[in-house]
């Protein structure tokens, strides 16, 4: 099983969504950044080196939100970590994505997901899920 750390990236009222290249596994599927966590890294220096490396910012890692367990059709399993970023440090560069986004919470249901995000997704969109908010940076 692949594990994951993904960022809930909030600032007022929009949260960040990443769309996925042309070229990767489920192309175009929009997610949230995070990757793979290396042998032996903690989740949150995971999610720190990720962040990083895909939008270059130095993020401050805040509460972990879900844990979401999810297999798909081929197979293949995943373990996502969910944390909140509560700040971070840098101007969000789309370094690796097809597309980078802030979009509201509401419309959030407007965007393809990968499936393992699909429920998360729809508790954010419809507030059970509450997430604090970012300043502007």
């Amino acid at each position: 099983m692949k594990r994951v750390v993904a960022a809930l990236i909030i600032r007022e009222d929009t949260i960040l969504i990443c769309q996925r290249t042309p070229d990767q596994n489920l192309p175009l599927k929009w997610e949230f950044p995070g990757g793979k966590i290396e042998p032996g890294e903690a989740h949150d220096t995971a999610l720190r080196r990720e962040l990083d490396e895909e939008l270059g910012i130095q993020a401050t890692i805040g509460a972990k939100v879900a844990t979401i367990r999810h297999t798909y059709g081929n197979g293949s399993a995943v373990e996502l970590h969910f944390f909140v970023v509560s700040k971070f440090e840098g101007k969000i560069e789309n370094r690796i994505f097809h597309d980078v986004r802030w979009v509201s919470k509401a419309d959030l249901l407007n965007y393809e997901f990968l499936d393992a995000d699909i429920a998360l997704v729809q508790d954010i969109a419809a507030g059970t899920l509450k997430l604090t908010s970012l300043s502007s940076p």
